[in-house]
This record gives C-alpha cells, structure tokens and sequence, in this order.
C-alpha cells in the first residue's frame, strides 16, 4: 500500500517571498522525511493586523513565479476563501477535508514556538499533528518546547526579512539575491511598495 503524502505546511504572509523563504522550504522538502512543502499565503494574520500588506493575489503571484520550476514546493491560496482573521487549526482542518490521504506537517520558525499555546486551539494542533521547528536568529535551540511532537531541525540559519527588502524596493536599493529574479522583475514592473 502507498504510503500517505507527507506534506510540510510553511504559513506566512510572503509580503514579498525571498530567498531565506525558498531555501527554508527547498530544505525542509529534502533534507527531512517530507514529500513536499506548500507555502501556505495567509491573507491576514491575526497577529498582523493593520499592518502595510500588498494584496492577497499580488503576493500569491510572486510566490508562485518563486518556486515556477520546484515540484517539491507548492502555493496555496486555500484560506483566501476562509473566514478572516485566518487560524491555523481552521487551515489545518480544511486541508485535512480537501486532502484526506495526505499527512501534514506545521512547519515553525523557532522564535514563533513560545507563542503556540496561545494559539487557537493549540492541544489540538499538536494532538494531531507533527511540528518541525527550523532556528532563527538570536533564539537558543534548547529553549524550546519539548512536546513529543515537535522536532528541531536543524536547518541553514536565514536573517533576510520582507521589511528589508520592501525598505529596499523604497529607497530604490538592488533587491538582486535577495528574491529570485522572476519576482524581482515583477515587483519593478508593478511598481509595489514605491
């Protein structure tokens, strides 16, 4: 019998997706026991409200033209269609209806760890499903949670922040490297964040 599909869920608002994004997720796809990785656009965090967002679709669009020739990644707009302010456990049941034979993986930065009990439903997500924590700068590995299961990888440390790159798009700094050139050339040619 096939073994179930093992899909890691990156969540974020990608406002724009940049390399230390692609290459966290092209690890975790295959330096882990995971099949793929879905990039998951939130529309709305509800830990970020208020704050400056280009639009849902404009940011669904880089991510894809991002990861255009990886068939390890894949975008997802499934809580555009949600209720918003979008929670994770709401996600996770929807993918679990839409994906009854795949298995699915909450894929966390360690720094977002401490907050999860807060989280709705937070038993529920670690009940039912795996966590694989990746390191993020100034945040001690042995700090984190020791439920059974969340798993630490250890994945290649990335400091590059959307902020950066928007405050760059601003001030008419090179983004080169920093985002892969498809979303590069996007952002230039619609002008966002000017």
């Amino acid at each position: 019998m096939k073994q179930a599909p093992k899909v890691g869920l990156l969540f974020g608002s990608f406002n724009p997706i940049h390399t230390g994004h692609l290459i966290l997720a092209h690890f975790m796809a295959t330096h882990t026991d995971l099949d793929a990785v879905w990039l998951v656009v939130s529309p709305q965090s509800p830990f970020k409200v208020g704050q400056e967002m280009l639009g849902e679709e404009e940011r669904f669009e880089l991510v894809s033209l991002a990861i255009q020739h990886n068939d390890r990644l894949r975008a997802l707009n499934i809580e555009f269609a949600m209720p918003k302010p979008s929670y994770t456990i709401d996600t996770l049941d929807e993918l679990r209806q839409q994906y009854p034979d795949h298995s699915f993986v909450l894929l966390m930065g360690e720094d977002n760890l401490p907050g999860l009990p807060r989280w709705k439903q937070a038993d529920r997500i670690l009940a039912e499903h795996a966590v694989y924590v990746y390191p993020r700068p100034g945040v001690d590995a042995t700090d984190v949670n020791t439920h059974p299961g969340v798993q630490v990888v250890d994945a290649p440390l990335l400091d590059i922040s959307a902020t950066f790159i928007r405050d760059c798009v601003r001030t008419n700094k090179s983004i080169r490297y920093l985002v892969p050139e498809a979303v590069e050339a996007r952002i230039l040619e619609k002008g966002f964040w000017h």
